[in-house]
């Protein structure tokens, strides 16, 4: 019985909305590939991204949830538009993983705050990777071409996430794992990158609306945009948070012997926000 008020709504994979970046000012959100990201993930850029699937292959554990196989780091940037200038924010030290994060997702009620919780940091040697600061600036170009934020300093959360399993009948799950927001403000945009996907089934993802937050999408009372899987290098995809939900399902081993795993750039950009 479907929930007064909602009707499921689906589009294919090819032709409905969200299909060009035209589509993030429409609808909330767009998808994209290596060709409209003017990157060649097999030739001129290959080594680049090998450099990031390396990082990916080693990701720490999430500290958070035991047992989910999944595996990530994260990291803050700034950019300031009116000088062209990317600074990343140096992480706070610590024992284990050399330097930390603070790493927040809609937990912003200072009345009832969480627990700190921090990431390991993106290594070093990825700051200063070509394919990463070139997908870190077309997201970022993305954002100003539809924001007046020429003036505003603008923050940027920088997150690899490996799912992977090394074994049939073993799943990966992503957090949440529901249809989500991430809970910013109406300026933040969150853009995905696919970096490498093999072995495995599943991570299709979903675009809903933002009353379908809380739900799995297969509720006869989601309201779904699009279902989608990502596949190639640099496959892709943007949400204006607060526009719309989303959501990426576990992956499971696939067909091949060996592990598998699925392995995304999640970039989160939102205007900065004075706190004094």
């Amino acid at each position: 019985m479907e929930k007064a008020g909602f009707q499921r709504r689906t589009h294919s994979d090819e032709g409905g909305p969200g299909e060009g970046l035209d589509g993030l000012r429409e609808h909330g959100f767009a998808r994209y590939g290596a060709e409209r990201l003017g990157i060649d993930p097999g030739g001129s850029d290959a080594r680049d991204l090998a450099a990031v699937r390396e990082v990916c292959a080693a990701l720490p554990p999430d500290p958070y949830a035991p047992g989910t196989n999944r595996f990530r780091r994260y990291s803050h940037a700034v950019y300031l538009p009116w000088k062209d200038e990317l600074s990343w924010i140096p992480g706070t030290p610590d024992p284990v993983h050399g330097t930390v994060t603070d790493f927040s997702q809609g937990e912003g009620d200072l009345d009832s705050p969480r627990p700190r919780r921090v990431l390991p940091d993106v290594p070093e040697v990825l700051r200063g990777n070509a394919l990463l600061l070139r997908l870190l600036r077309w997201d970022i170009e993305q954002v100003l071409s539809l924001r007046d934020l020429g003036r505003r300093p603008l923050w940027a959360g920088v997150h690899l996430i490996r799912l992977g399993v090394d074994r049939p009948g073993q799943d990966a799950v992503s957090s949440p794992n529901c249809l989500h927001q991430d809970g910013g403000s109406a300026g933040t945009f969150t853009f995905a990158h696919l970096i490498s996907r093999a072995n495995v089934t599943g991570g299709q993802n979903v675009i809903a609306t933002p009353g379908s937050a809380g739900l799995q999408p297969e509720d006869p009372w989601a309201d779904i945009h699009a279902e989608f899987t990502l596949t190639e290098p640099l496959d892709g995809y943007v949400v204006h948070d607060h526009r719309v939900s989303h959501y990426v399902g576990p992956v499971r081993a696939g067909s091949e012997p060996g592990p598998g795993e699925r392995s995304v750039l999640i970039i989160g950009l939102a205007p900065y926000v004075p706190q004094l």
